[in-house]
Parts: C-alpha cells; structure tokens; sequence
C-alpha cells in the first residue's frame, strides 16, 4: 500500500513538471528573423521569455532564398517577423502573407535615409546594417516590438538595449579608427557584389563591385573591364570575396591583375558558430581588420615598362641624311662581304 502511494505521488510530480515544462515553453513568445545578422541583434536584447529562428540559414543568400513550406509554418506561429525591408528579401512578403500569420512584421530600416541604387531607377540599397550607426537604429526598433509584446519586461528590456547600444556605439568608432590607419589613396574597396556602399560611406572607403546590389544580377563583361580599369588606375593592393558568394570570378580578376585576395569577408550573412563572422559584431570587426590590413599594404608593382630604345646615331638628322647614312652602311657591309668571299 506504502509502495502503491509513493509510485502514484511520484506520477504526480511527474506530470505537474512535465506539464509545467511544456507550459514555460509554449509561453515563450517566437521572433522569426529573415536573416542571421538580425536574429544575432534580437539575441543581444531578448529576455528568457523569448526565443529567435531564422528563415535564411548561416552561409545561405537572402537574395536568391526559396522559401519553403517549412518556412511558412515557422512565419504562421511567430509572435514578431524582422524584415530588412529595401527589397533585400522580395520573397518575404509574399511568405508572410501565405503564412496567415497574425505576427507583428517589423521593418528594421524603419527611420534610416536609405542609399539610391546606382544601378536601379527608383530603388534602394538594402544592406544599411553595414553602417554600424544605422545597426543602432535597427536594435531601436526590435527593441520597441519586444517591449510591445512584452512591457511587464520593460526594465530588463531597456537594460539589454541600452549595454549593446553603448557596445554598437563603441564599435562605429573603432571601425572609424582602423579604416583611418589606411593611407588615403588605397581607400578602395573591390568586393564581389555592391553590399558594402553605406559602409563606404560612413567609414571613407571608394566602393567597385563586380555585382550590383542584388546578388540575382549576372556580371557583364563591362562589370570585368570597370573593376580592372580601377586596380589599374589606383594602384589597388588588394581585392575581396564574400562568404555567401562563388569567388571564382574575383579570383581570375585577380590572377589576371596581379592583386592579392585580400581575405573573406561577410555581408550578407554571418559565419559559423567557430568563424570570426559568429556574431553581427564579430562579422564588422573581422570585415574592418580584414580590409585594413589588405589596404594598408604597398600597392602591387606595376608591370615592368618595356625598356626604352637607346638613341640612335640618326636623331636629328633630316631624312634625306638619314638615307644617305643607310646607304653608306650597306655598302660598307657589302664591301666586307666581298671581301670575305674572296678571301675563302
């Protein structure tokens, strides 16, 4: 009887922390991310009461994703969706829609100036996170939708944003100071495709990429001629690839300019967990080492000039001379032949 009431106590136990595990975790509230970048800032301000997926794996391209039915399930029990916005995900919209979603959608380039394309009429340049001082106003507005969700967190919320705001803040101007070691005339950045133009902008550095701003645009041949003709021009030490993009093509633009490939760098997604990209902020400062290190070094030798013609007797003479002379010369050499023939 002893034995009968002890098993069915620890029954019970048993089932009210199993039912108290399950409750814990269907009271977290779910943040669905397009992209690694931004899942990695929600990280830094989410309290336990919260949990973050991402659509688009580590490594993978948000221009070119394919959602998946997986993907849709995911959007349909999101309590909040992050989007870049800028058309940076033209799939997503269209996701979020199919999902019948009752999620939150957060567009995070909310409040930032965006960069026209130079390439497109009428369109922006999505990949503003590059700008760490933009990356500030991305963790205001996640900041402002988890307080939303969850305002009885608001004081450990505020706590979270404020210690990676002053982090975000420190960053921006370590950047500055490590692009600032590059001297001035070797402050251009060649990569694969055009992600890096508000990192440019904000840090110094002329931009050449092979691609526009969206990794789906083929490169022309005239993209190839352009970014030569700048390595050329400006002496350029070194050029980039990026970790969600083939190098094949920078590779060869590199062999056949002499230039060095100067690292790896990531924009549009992080690395792995075990990569210097493992975090939004590990990715800007391995992106600014990387650069300025490669940059700072001296430009790639120039070709070796075809040596120059020694002056010639001739120079200065009138043509008529200059006849004169040849005719002089061949008969002479003439004469010597002769002469030899007789000889033998």
């Amino acid at each position: 009887m002893r034995a009968s009431f002890l098993s069915y106590l620890f029954s019970c136990l048993l089932a009210l922390l199993l039912f108290s595990t399950g409750l814990t975790a269907q009271d977290k509230l779910t943040i669905v991310s397009s992209a690694s970048m931004f899942s990695d800032m929600a990280s830094n301000l989410i309290t336990d009461d919260f949990e973050i997926k991402t659509i688009v794996p580590i490594g993978g391209d948000p221009h070119k994703y394919r959602a998946k039915p997986s993907d849709a399930r995911m959007v349909q029990t999101a309590d909040l969706v992050l989007v870049n916005g800028l058309t940076f995900e033209g799939w997503i919209r269209e996701l979020i829609a199919n999902s019948g979603t009752k999620a939150k959608v957060i567009t995070l380039t909310e409040g930032i100036e965006p960069i026209s394309s130079m390439e497109y009429e009428n369109s922006s340049d999505p990949h503003a996170w590059m700008n760490v001082s933009h990356a500030r106003q991305y963790i205001k507005n996640i900041y402002e939708a988890l307080i939303a969700l969850k305002p009885d967190q608001s004081k450990a919320l505020q706590e979270k944003y404020e210690t990676y705001r002053q982090e975000l803040t420190k960053l921006d101007q370590d950047i500055q100071n490590e692009i600032n070691k590059i001297p001035e005339n070797q402050r251009i950045l060649i990569t694969s495709h055009d992600a890096f133009q508000y990192y440019g902008q904000r840090y110094g550095l002329h931009l050449e990429a092979i691609m526009g701003i969206s990794t789906e645009a083929e490169a022309q041949t005239s993209d190839i001629m352009r970014v030569s003709k700048a390595i050329k021009k400006n002496k350029v030490p070194a050029i980039f690839i990026e970790s969600t993009i083939n190098p094949k093509m920078l590779q060869q633009i590199a062999k056949d300019n002499k230039v060095e490939i100067g690292g790896e760098l990531y924009a549009d997604s992080l690395g792995d967990a075990d990569s210097e990209g493992a975090s939004y902020t590990k990715m800007m400062w391995h992106n600014t080492k990387t650069i300025a290190d490669a940059l700072s070094k001296a430009p790639a030798q120039e070709e070796k000039e075809e040596a120059k013609e020694l002056p010639s007797l001739t120079d200065g003479l009138s043509n008529p001379m200059k006849i004169i002379i040849g005719i002089v010369l061949l008969l002479t050499v003439l004469t010597v032949i002769v002469s030899k023939i007789k000889r033998s």
